[in-house]
C-alpha cells in the first residue's frame, strides 16, 4: 500500500520512521527546515531571495509561533514532522533530536526550502538512475566555493548535491531539472569536481558517498543544506534546521 505524505508524517511523529526521506512519497515535494528567532527573520528571508538556487522557499511561518504551515499540507507540525533535527547555539550543532517541543518559542519563524528529492521522481520517470536511491544510501553533499550573495549577517558559500551521470543522461537530466526551479532547478555544476572546491567525491561534508562509474560525470546541484553554512556564519544565539537529508514532505504534488 502506497504511504501517503500525511501518513509518513504520522510516523515521523510517532517516531516510528528516523532515517531520511529521499525515494518517500516520490510525488509529493519535499522541504528542508530553517527555523530561526524573529529578529532574523528578515535578513534570512532576503539571503533566500538573493540566492534562490540554493534556497527556493515553498513556505514560510505567517507570524512569530507558527508552527502549522496549513499551506503545505494537512495537520502539519513542524516541531514533530520531520525525522530528525539539529539544534544550533551561536551557529555550532549542540543537539540532534527527533523533535524539537521541548525546543520551541513564541518568537521562533520557520522558512521550508524546496528540496532535490522532489526531482528525483522525474528523473526516474525518463529512465535516469538515482545513485543514492540505487544503493540505499542518503544522497551525497558537498561545500563548495561558489559563493552565495549576504545578506545581513548571513553569508557563506553554497552546498550542493552530487548524481553521477553519463555525460548524454547528464544533459537530460538538466533539460529534466528546469522544470522544478522551486526545487533547485538545474544543476550548477558537472565535471570536475575541483573546479568548484571539491577536493574529493568520497569525503562528502553531509549525507554518503555513492558510487561513480567508468565514463559517468558527477553533476551538482544545488542543495538546502545552504542555509546551515550561512548559520554556520551569522551565529544567531538559536536556530534550529533539518538533518541533512531528513526532510519535511509535504502535501504539495511534483507537477505544480
Amino acid at each position: 500500500m502506497t504511504t501517503s505524505p500525511l501518513q509518513l508524517r504520522q510516523q515521523i511523529r510517532s517516531a516510528s520512521m528516523t532515517g531520511n526521506t529521499s525515494g518517500l512519497c516520490p510525488s509529493f515535494v519535499q522541504g528542508n527546515l530553517c527555523i530561526l528567532p524573529a529578529d532574523y527573520a528578515n535578513d534570512f528571508l532576503k539571503f533566500c531571495h538573493l540566492n534562490p538556487k540554493p534556497c527556493p522557499i515553498i513556505g514560510m511561518s505567517e507570524k512569530p509561533g507558527d508552527f502549522r504551515l496549513k499551506s503545505l499540507g494537512q495537520d502539519i507540525d513542524l516541531r514533530t514532522d520531520i525525522p530528525q533535527y539539529k539544534v544550533f547555539n551561536d551557529g555550532q550543532v549542540v543537539a540532534q533530536v527527533t523533535d524539537i517541543l521541548n525546543y520551541w518559542r513564541d518568537d521562533l519563524v520557520a522558512f521550508v526550502l524546496g528540496c532535490s528529492f522532489s526531482f528525483e521522481e522525474a528523473l526516474l520517470a525518463d529512465g535516469l538512475e538515482v545513485r543514492n536511491l540505487t544503493e540505499g544510501v542518503n544522497v551525497p553533499m558537498y561545500r563548495t566555493n561558489i559563493a552565495c550573495k549576504s545578506a545581513g549577517p548571513f553569508t557563506g558559500n553554497m552546498v550542493v548535491t552530487m548524481r553521477p551521470y553519463k555525460p548524454t543522461d547528464a544533459i537530460r537530466a538538466i533539460q529534466i531539472c528546469s522544470r522544478f526551479p522551486s526545487v533547485h532547478g538545474a544543476p550548477v555544476h558537472f565535471g570536475n569536481p575541483t573546479e568548484i572546491g571539491i577536493a574529493d567525491l568520497n569525503q562528502p561534508d553531509f549525507g554518503d558517498k555513492v558510487s561513480v562509474n567508468d565514463g559517468e560525470v558527477p553533476v551538482f546541484w544545488a542543495c538546502g543544506v545552504t542555509p546551515q553554512v550561512a548559520v554556520e556564519n551569522a551565529k544567531p544565539a538559536f536556530c534550529i534546521t533539518h538533518a541533512p537529508g531528513c526532510m519535511l514532505v509535504t502535501d504539495l504534488p511534483n507537477s505544480t
